[in-house]
């Protein structure tokens, strides 16, 4: 009995696990945007408290690499030069969703992914924060 249990609960795990890693890719980041991405919308209203607590989330984990204003001009060592985040050319899409995908699964050399630091709710604070840097990106 107990090994049917362990059995059944390893099961569960990896139809799960995996159901996970199907979600998760079918969103993934890509060069040039993912479509799917794209669908999904950004929850949090863009208010001044939102934009501010993403300035805040920036300033702490995004900064360093992107610059204290997203030129891309930030001090960390890096063996690529971070993008401006405020000019025209997104290379991961544009998307509100686009954006949280690449904070939150980061890309696939570029960046890594920050979900274990942010929760969905400080990551969509952060788009709305990086939005505000450009008026073009809105």
């Amino acid at each position: 009995m107990r090994r049917t249990l362990v059995f059944v609960i390893a099961l569960c795990a990896s139809t799960w696990l995996a159901a996970a890693g199907r979600q998760a890719s079918a969103t993934a980041p890509k060069r040039g945007g993912n479509p799917e991405a794209a669908k999904i919308t950004n929850p949090v209203p863009s208010t001044p408290e939102s934009i501010g607590q993403g300035r805040r989330a920036y300033q702490r984990l995004c900064s360093r690499c992107h610059g204290p204003q997203g030129k891309g001009d930030g001090s960390a060592a890096t063996s690529v030069q971070p993008p401006d985040l405020t000019d025209d050319q997104w290379d991961y899409g544009s998307s509100d969703g686009d954006v949280f995908a690449v904070i939150h699964d980061g890309t696939s050399i570029d960046m890594e992914g920050y979900a274990a630091r942010m929760s969905d709710t400080d990551i969509w604070n952060v788009v709305n924060f990086l939005r505000s840097l450009s008026p073009a990106k809105k």
